[in-house]
């Protein structure tokens, strides 16, 4: 980590969501009043310097892993592959979509145990800052003694409630069922061998709303942020706001999403349905959520240079002006996951920026993560 940098001649965001000129120092991995005598000068003239990327849920560091069906790329490879994305991206905070399913392969729970295994010790070696969140299947009850142990690690991981099983159930012997396809070959299993072991964790049914608490008091013991996924009435949101899931993570329809934000809950939505102009699924529009109010967070999801350019584009569609559209990939993000200490260009938070030019096609000049540059060329 370079000690002392001084990032002069460009603008900034400032707290306020103003655009303002001026030079920004680092010490010591913090944003700090004075510039130090020693610091090393980085020139920004043109560009615009931004607080970070915090991306609360991005699961494209499964195909890093997994790259095709039954092949995997040793963890330190990959994860270091995903952690240079991240960076040319801008993103400085990655929450990893860990899924904890009862499926065998990608996402079953020996799968995670690896993952947290390999994270641990692979982090100190990575740049940005990277942590969890927990996809947790609903019906996925042997993970749960798992989770209660990873809870308690640092940094803090955050959790989601997932139930794809009953969409999967509801799937079996109609036109849809051919979804379950892709879904088997994942897992490595047939298709008829996935759906005989969904249709057998499919009687544990009854029993899910109990472990659903149960997980939901422990999270609120540890601390743990919860999120709600896929939330399709209002009735779902505040079901899940009962048991203190605060978060409304990619609602699917616009009632849950008004429900929360009539709350003061935070709203997150796919950078890739922004630019995309819509959902792959034919749900919501987050720009339209963006402008209408309902969405407060942008998550890179499946793409990770999505919310950069999901903000570009709602920028130059005049959607939003910068100063309050970088708030969705960076301030909102930060506030809604508790991490108080990043978001913002501010003495005493983490010199975690970047330094953008928007004269063109948006491109990242450098990423500042943590006191430490990384630069991409001009």
């Amino acid at each position: 980590m370079t000690k002392s940098i001084l990032l002069e001649g460009g603008r900034f965001l400032s707290p306020e969501n103003s655009i303002e000129s001026g030079p920004i120092s680092i010490s010591e991995g913090l944003i700090v009043d004075a510039t130090p005598a020693d610091a090393h000068r980085i020139e920004c003239d043109g560009y615009l310097v931004l607080p970070g990327i915090v991306d609360v849920h991005g699961d494209a560091f499964e195909l890093e892993l997994h790259p095709r069906p039954g092949v995997d790329i040793a963890f330190e490879i990959a994860m270091g592959s995903v952690d240079r994305q991240l960076l040319a991206n801008g993103i400085t905070t990655a929450f990893h979509g860990l899924t904890l399913s009862w499926e065998p392969g990608a996402r079953s729970l020996e799968t995670g145990r690896k993952f947290m295994a390999g994270l641990k010790a692979l982090r100190p070696h990575l740049m940005a800052d990277h942590r969890v969140q927990f996809r947790w299947e609903t019906f996925a009850h042997d993970a749960i003694g798992d989770i209660a142990e990873w809870m308690h690690e640092e940094p803090k991981p955050s959790l989601a409630f997932n139930d794809h099983t009953t969409a999967t159930l509801a799937m079996m012997g109609t036109a849809d069922e051919k979804k379950l396809y892709k879904w088997a070959q994942r897992t490595g299993c047939t298709p008829q061998e996935y759906m005989k072991m969904a249709a057998a964790v499919g009687t544990r049914i009854n029993d899910v709303p109990s472990k659903v608490k149960e997980v939901a008091s422990l999270a609120q013991q540890a601390g743990v942020v919860l999120l709600s996924h896929d939330d399709r009435t209002v009735a779902d949101r505040q079901s899940y706001r009962k048991i203190g899931a605060s978060v409304c993570e990619f609602p699917l329809d616009r009632s849950a999403a008004a429900e929360a934000r009539s709350a003061g809950e935070p709203v997150i939505m796919g950078g890739p349905n922004v630019i995309r102009g819509g959902s792959h699924l034919g749900m919501l529009s987050a720009e339209d959520a963006v402008t209408e109010g309902l969405c407060t967070i942008l998550a890179s999801d499946y793409y990770y240079p999505s919310q950069l350019r999901a903000v570009q584009r709602l920028v130059h569609r005049g959607a939003q002006p910068i100063e309050t559209a970088w708030d969705l990939v960076s301030r909102n993000p930060a506030d809604a996951m508790g991490l108080s200490d990043r978001g913002r260009i501010k003495p005493g938070y983490r010199a975690d920026l970047i330094v953008l030019d928007t004269s063109g096609p948006w491109r990242v000049v450098h990423v500042v993560a943590q006191g430490t540059v990384i630069s991409f060329g001009r």
